[in-house]
């Protein structure tokens, strides 16, 4: 919603993209329902919708040109061998076990970007200006898994790019996230877009209402559904839009949209 938004709002495109990287993981009735359910809650885009799926190509050069400038190499480390070595953001750190050669030859090899050290600053408009030393926070990330699955980093790299976006909204535990984008950016010569993180919607004990137990699929987009989703935005329809339809009620929030309305804190789940 909040990235419909912003895009409405300032006369922008908003475009869909399937983010399937995952093999193991993605499914096509998935991303059915997750289209579905966009279009009953009157969140329209704009051009075809991407998927990352049929984009192995554009993955493979992205990763052809940074081996060509001596950022990649390979790894035969596990998830297992890695989970003990928390970082400061609760995330493993990826100790360098393979940097200088891979460590069990025999092995299916994954790609690390050879991570350089300093601290990276992004700007976000709501956040404010935010600093990350990568190399301690996550060491060198992976670009291809040892499955040969790309990796989220460098797949919404090259195709943000590739569909010209300008900028990205999205929930604020991608933050963390963001400085390993921009030196992807950075080393692959791509611009980098403006960035919103907007606050999350949690549970009374911090966690992710997505990844909760209460986490259940949305059933169709009535009017007390988006009501709430807006003033969780810090928007605040007025009655005379109550059991308005979905058309209605974002017409009303497209001018009323301002990204600082509902602050930085994280949301409340409903009861």
């Amino acid at each position: 919603m909040a990235s419909w938004l912003d895009a409405r709002a300032h006369g922008g495109r908003w475009l869909v993209r399937i983010e399937d990287v995952d093999s193991a993981r993605s499914d096509p009735a998935h991303a059915a329902g997750i289209l579905a359910t966009l279009e009953a809650a009157g969140l329209t885009w704009d051009g075809p919708v991407w998927y990352q799926s049929q984009r192995a190509a554009a993955y493979e050069a992205a990763l052809a040109e940074l081996t060509r400038r001596g950022l990649v190499y390979p790894c035969t480390c596990t998830r297992r061998e890695l989970a003990a070595a928390d970082g400061p953001d609760g995330e493993p750190v990826y100790p360098g076990h393979c940097r200088a050669g891979v460590g069990h030859p025999g092995r299916a090899a994954g790609l690390r970007f050879r991570v350089p050290p300093g601290t990276v600053r992004v700007r976000d408009r709501l956040q404010g200006t935010q600093s990350q030393n990568v190399a301690v926070a996550a060491g060198d990330f992976l670009l291809r898994r040892r499955d040969g699955d790309y990796a989220y980093q460098l797949a919404v790299v090259v195709d943000d790019a590739a569909q010209a976006i300008t900028d990205v909204v999205r929930g604020a535990d991608l933050w963390t996230q963001t400085p390993r984008q921009r030196l992807l950016q950075r080393s692959l010569d791509l611009p980098a877009p403006r960035y919103l993180h907007v606050p999350l919607v949690v549970e009374p004990d911090g966690a992710k209402l997505s990844k909760s137990r209460r986490a259940v699929p949305v059933r169709g987009a009535d009017g007390a559904v988006l009501t709430w989703v807006l003033r969780s935005l810090g928007l605040d329809p007025p009655p005379e839009l109550g059991g308005a339809p979905p058309v209605e009620l974002l017409h009303w929030a497209v001018q009323q949209w301002d990204p600082a309305a509902g602050g930085r804190e994280a949301v409340p789940a409903p009861p």
